[in-house]
Parts: C-alpha cells; sequence; structure tokens
C-alpha cells in the first residue's frame, strides 16, 4: 500500500477523487496527510472527513523568510509522513529547486493544459482565450513529473478536452475538472504499477 501526501491550496476536488479511489480499491494506496497553503482551504475539511490529517501551512514571511525557507518547512512536514508519492492536486505554490532534488521522482503535479500549451496559472482561462482566437481547436489536462521548471516536467498522462463554440469559461472549466479527477487517479495507479 502506497503512501500519498497531497498538496492543496483550495477546493479539494481532486483530493476527493483520490480518497474516493483509495477507499474503492481503484488505487492500491493511502493518502496519509493532507496539506493546504491555504488556512481555509475547503480540501482541508474532505481530509479531515476521510480522518486524514489536515495540515494547513500559511505561507508566512515572517516564520519563512522567501519561497526556499517556506518549502523547507514543507519538506520537513512531509517526511514525518514518509511517502512513496506527493500529489499537487491544486497545489498554486511553485516548488522550489532544492524541494524537487530532496524528493526527485517523488512529486507528481496535475495540470489543466496539455505539455507545452499555458504553463503556470490561469491555464483554463488562457486556452479558453486562444480558441476564441481560433488559435486552437482543443486544450486537455496533463500529470507530469515535478522538475525544477514550470509544468515542464516528464510527462505520465494526457487527455485532451474539447472546446465547443457555444461554451462559456465556466463550461471549459466544468470538462477540464471531469477530465482531471479521471486522469489524476490514472496517472497515479500508473506510477504506483510502474514503480511496484
Amino acid at each position: 500500500m502506497k503512501r500519498l501526501v497531497v498538496l492543496i491550496s483550495g477546493y479539494g476536488s481532486n483530493l476527493q477523487a483520490i480518497l474516493d479511489a483509495c477507499q474503492r480499491g481503484e488505487l492500491p494506496a493511502q493518502v496519509v496527510a493532507v496539506i493546504s497553503n491555504k488556512a481555509d482551504a475547503f480540501g482541508l475539511q474532505r481530509a479531515i472527513d476521510a480522518g486524514v490529517p489536515a495540515i494547513p501551512l500559511p505561507f508566512c514571511r515572517d516564520l519563512h523568510f522567501d519561497r526556499a525557507g517556506y518549502d523547507e518547512v514543507l519538506a520537513e512536514v512531509i517526511e514525518q509522513y514518509q511517502p512513496d508519492l506527493i500529489i499537487c492536486a491544486g497545489w498554486m505554490r511553485i516548488l522550489s529547486p532544492p524541494f524537487v532534488r530532496r524528493f526527485a521522482g517523488k512529486v507528481i503535479n496535475l495540470h489543466p493544459a496539455l505539455p507545452g500549451a499555458f504553463p503556470g496559472t490561469r491555464s483554463i482561462e488562457a486556452a479558453y482565450q486562444a480558441f476564441q482566437r481560433g488559435e486552437i481547436q482543443h486544450t486537455g489536462v496533463m500529470v507530469h513529473y515535478v522538475d525544477e521548471g514550470v509544468d515542464t516536467g516528464p510527462v505520465i498522462a494526457t487527455r485532451e478536452v474539447p472546446i465547443y463554440p457555444t461554451d462559456t469559461l465556466k463550461d471549459l472549466e466544468e470538462r477540464i475538472h471531469q477530465a482531471e479527477h479521471e486522469l489524476l487517479v490514472a496517472a497515479i495507479r500508473e506510477v504506483i504499477e510502474k514503480h511496484g
């Protein structure tokens, strides 16, 4: 049974997809901790409801000084749970190079765009606008290993998501989130099966 630590920043619907898949036996894994960089993230309540340690770890300049300082604290908290995998599921902070090196090959990220397209934040909105301008016909989601770039690590899995002329941004967001839930669980299973 693989040990998962999940990093979140908000509502936690992707976390819920992982928790549900573990409970149904679709993933040979258990979530051993959920950490949020926002103290009021609803995803923390999802963890509590599932009986999983829920850890708010908001960034505080007085305590952490900078990104590297915060990541050092984050890494110390994570290591207490001895995870096999660290899942960034809506985690809205870029992880520093020392953190990435410390957990090399163990950190995977879900990103609501296809490889090489729309890195960073607001990816769904960027894809929607590009479609409106006639620059793309579809978008997608990917799960990838985290490296020292932004959404540039080795790709584990992708899924195309159509955009329709009648779509509002909300329509596209909902379709992407549905694809994310399915792809994230499938990608975690693939990584676990590949590495035993």
